[in-house]
């Protein structure tokens, strides 16, 4: 098979997917190329461009999971099917949180943010208001799933009666949400957006 951009940006991502983003070099992409290193700047020119090519595909993701703006209703409501939708993207790949926080001119996550942004204004938002929505809301997107990405820590964590014991509040106000009620991470990823965005949550059982 000819090596090309695509080839290389679909044996990156699945190096990043097999191994992690730490794993990704030009050098370890070329060797599961059966290339030389410097082939492959032929075809992207840095590991940076890489990156942002990657971060690119991600976000293709996420646009293309984005439902179509409604010309009535609340915008704000579109931007939290939205921001599921790049929360999924996300998830979806090993390390896609990092390599688009990471990314430095991934256009996609531009047209991503002008779509957000124009959906909130043509439904009568204030366009400062809606930049800073848009750019909290992201932020907050991104910032969650890098911590549902991060590894889990060594050994077996703190003891459970001194966590209680510590953290009283926040431990029944965990349980209260989580037990009986038949809520996810989803629903809580959801909550926050919600939060994020002034939408009123649904009442609490």
């Amino acid at each position: 098979m000819p090596l090309n951009r695509e080839r290389v940006l679909d044996e990156a991502q699945r190096l990043v997917d097999d191994e992690g983003l730490d794993k990704l070099s030009v050098r370890s992409l070329a060797t599961r190329l059966n290339v030389q290193a410097p082939t492959l700047y032929w075809h992207v020119k840095s590991k940076a461009e890489l990156l942002d090519a990657l971060a690119d595909a991600i976000m293709d993701e996420a646009i293309a999971a984005t439902p179509q703006p409604e010309d009535d209703g609340d915008g704000r409501v579109w931007l939290l099917e939205a921001l599921g939708a790049l929360r999924s993207a996300l998830l979806s790949h090993r390390d896609g949180a990092r390599i688009v926080s990471g990314s430095r001119d991934s256009l996609r996550r531009g047209d991503f943010t002008e779509l957000a942004m124009a959906t909130l204004v043509r439904h009568g938002t204030d366009l400062q208001r809606a930049r800073l929505q848009v750019l909290v809301a992201e932020r907050f997107t991104v910032g969650w799933v890098l911590e549902e990405q991060a590894p889990p820590p060594d050994g077996p964590g703190p003891d459970p009666e001194e966590l209680l014991a510590r953290f009283p509040v926040a431990t029944k106000a965990i349980g209260d949400y989580f037990s009986g009620t038949g809520r996810t991470r989803d629903d809580l990823f959801r909550d926050g957006a919600r939060l994020v965005l002034q939408i009123p949550a649904p009442t609490m059982p």
